[in-house]
Order: C-alpha cells, then structure tokens, then sequence
C-alpha cells in the first residue's frame, strides 16, 4: 500500500510514522507513506497557502490550487485517480470496520486541512471521502491522518507479527477485547486469574469471551446496540 498525505507539515508526519510498528513496516516494504508538502505547490513566491474567507469571518481558509496541483501530481506519478479522503470533523466517523475499508485498497490520499479547512470547490473536485476522528476540533488534519494511516497499516498482512492478534482485539468481534496479564503471577497482592495458568484453551477461550462481554456491557453499552 501507498498512503500519501497531503499536508503543510510533512516532517510531522514523516518523524512520527518513522517507529515502532508503521516504522517496521516501511522497511520492510509492505507500506509506503509520502508526505507531500502544499506549500511546494504554491505559485505564491512567498508560499503562500491561505487567505481570508469570503464573506467575512474568524480564520483563514486554504486555497485550492496548492492542493489541487499537489493532489495531480501524485495521481499522475501513480497513473491513475488515487482516491482523497479528507480529514474533517463534517465527515463519517472513523470505525475499525472502515480501517479494513481502507486497508483493501492499494493507495490512498489523505488531506489534512488547516486553519478554517479547505475552499469548498476543491473538496467538490477532488475528495472521495470525509473521515472524522469524533465530535472535537484539532488544529490540523495530521494527527488525524497519523491515526487512520495507523490503523490501517496495522491490517496490512504481515505487518503485525502475530496475525492473529489483529482479530482479537477491542471492535474486531464487535465486543472490547478481555483483561490481559504477563509477569509477575503476583504484584501488589493481585493475582493472574487461575484459568489463564491452566493450561485448558477452551476454559480461556470462555473466560476470555465472558470477560470482553462483561466489559463491553459495562463500558460501551452501546457497542450491543
């Protein structure tokens, strides 16, 4: 997979998706992430990027030819119509289930606004899909692009070294994922549940189940909706 995001500030994005899991999965070839800088697209001699809304109002707005030429060069360099998902708090509200979405595809485009967003027009032109994180406003669209690039990335095959985890954490059932331990059987007085030192797979597959299920009830109520 590709994953391009479109953005004012590529260092950003390219210092925190360098570690850890995203980090291993570059180099081991099975995602590549581009971080494309607006402003190297601006035929302001200043770099402008953005000006004050028409109408009147707080905050400044994006211009569209930035963006636009950024979003054509790469689908150019591609040889096709990569596909724009726009990080905005107007759009759907990003769920495991449209990580895997994501994940079947083989490239992508993520737009991160700034300011008061983007010019409209360009958002008609360009954007297949608007994702938001949930009901709250960043400063920007990077960490939000950050956390989808994350998401999806994790679902590549191979990038995770047990595949199976991927399937049996928190949302993949549709339940929270169960109570986890590791060393020491005791600390602070409190012990590792007995079932999971048993040895007995179907007791800890039960047990397991019980736990997300009681959990999920408790805590996200909603997710049995």
């Amino acid at each position: 997979m590709v994953i391009y995001i479109l953005t004012l500030f590529p260092d950003m994005i390219l210092n925190a998706l360098s570690e850890s899991i995203i980090g291993r999965a570059i180099q081991n070839g099975l995602v590549t992430i581009e971080a494309v800088n607006i402003r190297d697209y601006s035929t302001d001699k200043h770099h402008k990027v953005d000006d004050y809304p028409y109408g009147g109002g707080a905050g400044m707005v994006m211009f569209p030819q930035p963006i636009y030429d950024a979003y054509t060069h790469v689908c150019d360099a591609a040889g096709h119509k990569v596909p724009v998902i726009y990080l905005s708090p107007q759009g759907r509200t990003f769920s495991q289930n449209m990580a895997h979405e994501l994940a079947r595809l083989d490239d992508m485009i993520l737009l991160c606004g700034h300011y008061e967003g983007v010019d409209e027009r360009l958002i008609e032109e360009i954007v297949d899909i608007q994702i938001s994180l949930g009901d709250y406003v960043l400063t920007g669209g990077e960490l939000a692009a950050m956390v989808v690039a994350d998401a999806v990335t994790r679902l590549i095959p191979g990038v995770l070294h047990n595949d199976e985890s991927a399937g049996s954490e928190s949302f993949e059932s549709g339940l929270l994922e169960y109570p986890q331990y590791t060393r020491p059987r005791v600390w602070r007085g409190r012990e590792v549940p007995e079932v999971l030192l048993s040895g007995d797979h179907a007791r800890v597959d039960k047990w397991r189940y019980e736990q997300s299920l009681e959990r999920t009830k408790r805590l996200r109520p909603d997710l049995l909706e």
